[in-house]
């Protein structure tokens, strides 16, 4: 995402009302764009929980503070409802972040996300995300010291892929976030990897051995690998079907494409 200022435009709205039809007029404009001149749009909401009805603005002013009776609740079902619809086919998304508390069912114990559960309905992926003290240094040594935060990330639910599935991601005060962290862990826990030693291997389709230190697993090596993993049968989420006299020249084609 290209957050640069010609790129990004910051708008502060505190109503619900004020965000969709911000929504709505952008979505008229850029359905009569012509469709060569369309760019890719991400909308970014930041937070569904912040953002107030009318009834709680009404209350507030009287100083009469009843609460609102689940409207905001109904309002944010119809705000994504409304964009999902909106959006169709175009390629324009949308992401927001809500609150969480903490769940008093002792059967369900994951956090729950506050606002009504309509909008998580018409979501395409849900994360939950928690807040852990990341206490280790550059080097990946125990410290007593806090450096930075874990991510805690799991996907609750996904329509492109298995849900329930979690990862942590550090985020160290001195540099930001890696943008490969939790990408080794991903690819030991699918078992693509082999521990030699205190040192782990990795074979791609070549029959190139990666052998490296666990703290050397980022940058180019990670690279390497994520490029490798799609090109595996069990990893492929395309198929092609050959049934004719000429499956000889298509599958040359299909071998061509594949490494270009």
């Amino acid at each position: 995402v290209d957050t640069s200022e010609s790129k990004l435009l910051k708008l502060n709205m505190a109503m619900i009302d004020d965000v969709a039809k911000t929504i709505s007029t952008f979505m008229s404009d850029y359905k009569a764009m012509d469709e060569e001149t369309r760019p890719k749009v991400l909308f970014v909401v930041d937070s569904l929980g912040m953002l107030m009805s009318p009834t709680e603005v009404n209350q507030f002013d009287a100083g009469d503070m009843k609460g609102d009776f689940g409207r905001k609740a109904k309002a944010l079902k119809a705000l994504v409802t409304n964009c999902v619809n909106m959006f169709g086919s175009y390629n324009v998304g949308m992401v927001v972040t809500n609150h969480t508390y903490a769940s008093q069912d002792m059967f369900d114990p994951d956090d729950k996300i506050s606002g009504g559960s309509g909008f998580i309905y018409a979501s395409s992926i849900v994360v939950a995300m928690k807040k852990l003290k990341l206490k280790e240094d550059a080097d990946g040594n125990k410290t007593a010291q806090v450096h930075g935060i874990r991510a805690g990330c799991k996907v609750m639910k996904t329509r492109y892929s298995k849900p329930f599935e979690g990862v942590q991601v550090k985020i160290p005060y001195s540099t930001g976030m890696d943008p490969y962290s939790g990408l080794f862990d991903m690819i030991e826990a699918k078992g693509l990897l082999e521990k030699i030693g205190n040192r782990y291997k990795y074979v791609t389709l070549d029959g190139e051995e990666i052998i490296d230190f666990r703290k050397r697993w980022t940058g180019e090596l990670l690279d390497r690998v994520m490029l490798d993993i799609p090109l595996r049968d069990e990893y492929s989420t395309s198929t092609i079907n050959i049934e004719d006299d000429d499956a000889a020249e298509v599958a040359d084609d299909v071998v061509d494409v594949t490494e270009e």
